[in-house]
């Protein structure tokens, strides 16, 4: 397998083949991405190099992503199923060792390069983590409701409650580590402020990352007791069916007289398996929070008596009726085509409904005027009332 002479290299292949990974990364669970599928986005000559410099490996007629850039692209997009407890035990580790290295180093430009080997490792351990954490609850979930095997599904169940045990683990391993006595040496000879922001940002994400594994351990615990109950249920149903079809189902059971006496009632809920905290939680700082959230949750605690409003009195509850009496402008255009009229004058002397101020008047024969205006004929003549000039306005 040939390798790459420089980093540019890599690069301007991984540029030029772009649209290639992208469709072979979504489609990196199928297995079934073929050789000429390739050659829709890339020459030959160019599919040979990524295969020959081990960007991809060829089976057959069938050609994949290699591990390594696989991993890097999975990590980078954070995608990644899989729960790495041992990375997270790594970058322990090599804090730990960079740590060592800087309190026995003489040498300033030394000491700086392990300083930013403790940065880069605490900054890892917070994202890994959390990101952990959020896989193992996704693969919980998937788990449960797509393993089609009642017994490969209580044994992964029973895997990732393994994994939060030693995530949790981990976390507590990671705070021992920073409240260590030689670490706290360390952080006080050399705490500058972005190791302040990555120390106090690597605590948050620990925090975060522990509440979030005490739903995850109620999670599994529920999981697993629907699983071992439809399990049970299931193997019942079974060998009932198999005495049934054997037609010994009398003969070996005393079903029929289970029956007859059972008091079961019809649409029964399911059964609940609630998860109760442990002595040794309790015991910890932070289960304090942790009840003040179920409290929050359930809604207890101190209530206070909503006042009791005064009665309504009897006046708010009588009903008033009020009137009013609408100009009604379709039946005053009906009256002014058969009156023979100018339009001011037929509004003035129109018997209205109420009383009509003059102000009002005016405002109706605007309106009439610009309602029916098509249907009227407005004269070049003009006439004025009460210094009002008005145009004379006949019937079309």
């Amino acid at each position: 397998m040939l390798h790459f002479n420089n980093i540019k290299e890599l690069l301007n292949l991984l540029s030029r083949t772009k649209d290639l990974l992208a469709e072979m990364f979504e489609k990196r669970k199928s297995f079934s991405y073929k050789y000429e599928m390739a050659l829709e986005f890339v020459d030959e000559d160019v599919l040979e190099t990524l295969i020959a410099k081990g960007v991809l490996r060829q089976n057959a007629a069938f050609i994949e992503l290699d591990e390594q850039y696989l991993a890097f692209f999975e990590q980078v997009l954070e995608v990644n199923e899989d729960i790495n407890t041992a990375y997270i035990q790594e970058n322990i580790g090599a804090v730990k060792q960079a740590i060592d290295f800087y309190l026995k180093e003489n040498i300033e430009h030394r000491k700086y390069n392990y300083l930013k080997q403790v940065k880069s490792a605490m900054r890892k351990i917070g994202r890994i983590t959390l990101r952990n954490v959020i896989d193992l609850n996704r693969n919980i979930e998937n788990a449960f409701k797509s393993e089609p095997n009642y017994k490969i599904k209580i044994t992964r169940l029973e895997n990732f409650d393994q994994k939060r045990k030693d995530i949790q683990l981990l976390i507590e391993q990671t705070e021992r580590m920073i409240l260590g006595e030689e670490e706290q040496t360390f952080f006080k000879t050399a705490m500058d402020d972005e190791l302040k922001y990555i120390t106090a940002q690597l605590r948050l994400k620990l925090t975060e990352a522990r509440h979030n594994l005490i739903e995850t351990q109620k999670q599994v615990i529920e999981y697993l007791n629907q699983v071992k109950f439809q399990s049970r249920l299931v193997e019942k149903i079974k060998q009932v069916k198999y005495l049934k079809d054997q037609f010994e189902l009398k003969a070996k059971t005393n079903l029929a007289e289970v029956l007859q006496t059972a008091n079961t009632i019809n649409f029964e809920s399911k059964p609940t398996y609630p998860l109760r905290l442990s002595i040794e939680h309790l015991q910890k700082d932070d289960a304090r929070n942790s009840i003040e959230k179920v409290a929050q949750k359930l809604k207890l605690g101190n209530k206070n008596l909503r006042p009791i409003a005064e009665e309504i009195s009897e006046d708010y509850l009588q009903t008033e009726t009020e009137e009013e009496v609408f100009i009604n402008l379709q039946a005053m255009r009906n009256g002014f085509v058969a009156s023979g009229k100018n339009l001011f004058q037929f509004v003035m002397e129109y018997n209205y409904p109420r009383d009509v101020p003059f102000d009002e008047k005016v405002t109706v024969f605007c309106q009439l005027l610009s309602m029916y205006e098509t249907e009227f004929k407005v004269s070049d003549d003009y006439n004025k009332v009460e210094q009002i000039e008005y145009a004379m306005v006949y019937p079309g």
